[in-house]
């Protein structure tokens, strides 16, 4: 049997949980909703450091993509210390 297709939560929050494991992100994030106008979501999140990211959506690229790409996009425009990254 197939599984059902996952909300465009679930789909946003597996996005962020891959981006924290792959250390791409310096916080974990939490998904608190999503809104849709026209072509774009407005994802908000459970986290004063980063409230909204906003993701354009594309026929031509998966939505996952294009949370993945706005996120990082965001991440890149936070400044100060944001996490105690592990010294390697």
């Amino acid at each position: 049997m197939s599984q059902p297709p996952l909300s465009i939560e679930a789909e946003a929050q597996q996005v962020l949980d891959e981006l924290w494991n792959e250390e791409l992100i310096p916080f974990p994030l939490s998904v608190g909703k999503v809104i849709k106008v026209a072509d774009e979501y407005t994802i908000h999140f459970h986290d004063a450091r980063m409230r909204t990211v906003d993701v354009q959506a594309d026929e031509d690229h998966p939505f996952k993509d294009a949370v993945r790409a706005a996120v990082l996009a965001r991440v890149a425009k936070l400044s100060g210390p944001l996490k105690n990254w592990p010294k390697t």
